[in-house]
């Protein structure tokens, strides 16, 4: 088995306790910032005002968003502790990415942005930012998997930790950071190949959806709808609408019908 024994708390000031699970987020937000501006040094066509407005607009809508999922999904404890439901320690990859996108989305609208060119452009480093995220659950104790005998499994020991302290666990945590730099992967050498935009987002879409769909069934937790968990029932609904959208309109650049199109 594999024991960490790192205290979830990085340091603290004064009364204020900072965790790893909020350095690597932050880190997370921080490569897709800074991937995207990479990308528009390179030439992509999108202005930086355009980049840092998104940001703006993207990050707080994203954790506002982020939040409320989480509230949702545990309402039967928020519905007992109203004076909690306003915090940062729950929040939800799926709220985190929906509502930077839809926050996004909505700027795009009033600053004549191109979102689907927009959204391919970031897709990769949300990925990647993602994969940067997990390392502070993976400090934190949060998001493990169910107890296991696999010789690979987690036990955490700091009894600061937020997964049970002595018991080996799925290490969830680093399953999807090899999932996520291996998608990573595979979206950096899609670029600029399939149309129409937004493609690229639909695929990373996609495959993050498939990932969740099985990879939540390692992990513990209450069930949200249909004895799943509501990462699961929302990768189904993505997954519903990114499978047509990649068979009936996503195509090669370049391809015949490519050409024949006006």
């Amino acid at each position: 088995m594999i024991t960490i024994n790192v205290s979830p708390i990085a340091f603290s000031i004064g009364a204020i306790a900072v965790r790893w699970y909020g350095i690597f987020v932050a880190l997370g937000v921080m490569t897709v910032v800074g991937w995207t501006v990479w990308q528009v040094k390179k030439g992509a066509k999108v202005s930086y005002d355009t980049v840092f407005t998104a940001a703006l607009v993207g990050i707080p809508s994203g954790v506002i968003f982020s939040r409320l999922l989480h509230v949702i999904d545990q309402w039967e404890y928020f519905s007992q502790h109203p004076g909690e439901i306003i915090g940062g320690e729950g929040l939800t990859i799926w709220g985190a990415v929906l509502g930077a996108a839809l926050g996004v989305w909505i700027y795009s609208r009033f600053g004549k942005v191109k979102y689907g060119y927009l959204a391919d452009v970031v897709a990769p480093s949300i990925i990647l930012g993602q994969a940067v995220g997990r390392v502070g659950c993976l400090f934190n104790g949060c998001c493990y998997g169910e107890e296991t005998a696999v010789p690979w499994g987690i036990v955490y020991t700091n009894p600061e930790s937020l997964c049970p302290v002595g018991i080996p666990v799925q290490p969830t945590q680093a399953y999807e950071i090899i999932w996520n730099l291996i998608v990573f992967g595979i979206l950096f050498k899609l670029r600029g190949k399939l149309r129409p935009d937004g493609s690229l987002f639909i695929v990373y879409l996609g495959f993050y959806s498939a990932w969740r769909l099985g990879a939540d069934f390692l992990r513990g937790g209450d069930p949200f709808l249909f004895g799943l968990h509501q990462a699961q029932v929302i990768a189904i609904v993505i997954l519903a609408i990114a499978i047509p959208w990649l068979v009936f309109r996503t195509r090669w650049r370049g391809s015949e019908a490519d050409a024949l199109e006006p």
